[in-house]
């Protein structure tokens, strides 16, 4: 019987204080064996009584490493919140490996996410157009092409891998926004009124920190490279935490717990790098999308800013 492949590409593991959850990712992560195993924690939080448990419950899975690894920890002794224990973790991460595979505590993946990664990340290492390599897919089924994989602007990151190259762009202080906004040049990157409208919303509030994410100063790092995001053409990695113990994830909706398939391999390469507008257009539809008030909110206050001026 051939023996297994290790896994070299080094593997990051985001956690917190879901010691349940982190479990389960975990022993998927010791399935794959990666040689390197980067460790990010965040702190407990000075208001909640059972942090400190829960957070030290949660490390300790940690110690469970059986296989042969290289373990490195990046331990907060506070909390920083999301924005800033990501965004300072990656920066950790990329000043030691040049490439890895991204896994937060409730991004449970299929075994064949890792080598889905590895082989991608080694195929466009110096192909500056790609930004990401995700193991998320949203289209529920539908597919334009028989590849294993197509390109698109969004770059969802329940389980993704990316590179030092690609990294040094984020701006945790998205310095260019007020620039794209106020001359318009989200048109140049999205083809609906309505698309542009919820993401001059979402950055908005992101700029103004009325939503503590790292995740959208992400996706505005890689649209100002006009970088591109490789999403399997099945779902390579449930997000399992979905519940009142997430920070962003507590309602449940259809992207709770979408079922895993096994990637076959040798993957099938798209023969040309065009985005998947179509794919896209339905990514947008389906999941990036406000509430009927919010909406007219947003209508509203455009109305009384254009009176105004």
């Amino acid at each position: 019987m051939k023996s297994k492949s290790v896994l070299t590409t080094p593997v990051v593991f985001l956690i917190f204080n879901r010691p349940e959850t982190t479990q389960i990712v975990f022993e998927a992560i010791r399935q794959a064996k990666p040689q390197t195993l980067l460790v990010v924690a965040d702190g407990p939080r000075c208001d909640r009584v059972n942090d400190v448990e829960k957070c030290e419950a949660t490390r300790s899975i940690i110690e469970g490493v059986d296989w042969e690894c290289n373990v490195l920890k990046n331990y907060s002794d506070i909390n920083l919140g999301c924005k800033l224990r990501v965004s300072s973790g990656l920066d950790w991460v990329f000043d030691n490996v040049e490439s890895a595979i991204i896994l937060e505590d409730d991004c449970l993946p299929d075994p064949t996410f890792f080598r889905f990664c590895s082989e991608l990340l080694s195929r466009y290492a110096d192909d500056q157009r790609i930004m990401v390599i995700s193991g998320n897919n949203f289209q529920f089924g539908r597919r334009r092409t028989e590849d294993s994989y197509y390109f698109s602007a969004f770059n969802h990151c329940w389980g993704w891998a990316t590179w030092r190259r690609a990294w040094q762009h984020y701006d945790i202080d998205m310095k260019l926004w007020s620039v794209v906004k106020n001359d318009g040049w989200l048109k140049d990157i999205l083809h609906s009124k309505y698309a542009i409208s919820y993401w001059e919303y979402i950055f908005q509030s992101v700029f103004d920190d009325l939503i503590n994410s790292w995740a959208y100063r992400w996706l505005f790092a890689c649209w100002m490279q006009g970088g591109l995001t490789i999403l399997p053409n099945i779902n390579l990695v449930s997000n399992i935490g979905f519940n009142n113990e997430a920070t962003h994830t507590k309602r449940v909706n259809r992207l709770a717990n979408i079922p895993t398939e096994s990637m076959n391999f040798p993957l099938l390469h798209p023969q040309f790098m065009i985005r998947d507008t179509q794919s896209d257009n339905l990514t947008q539809k389906n999941i990036f999308r406000l509430s009927i008030l919010k909406s007219i909110k947003i209508k509203i206050k455009k109305i009384l800013n254009s009176i105004t001026k």
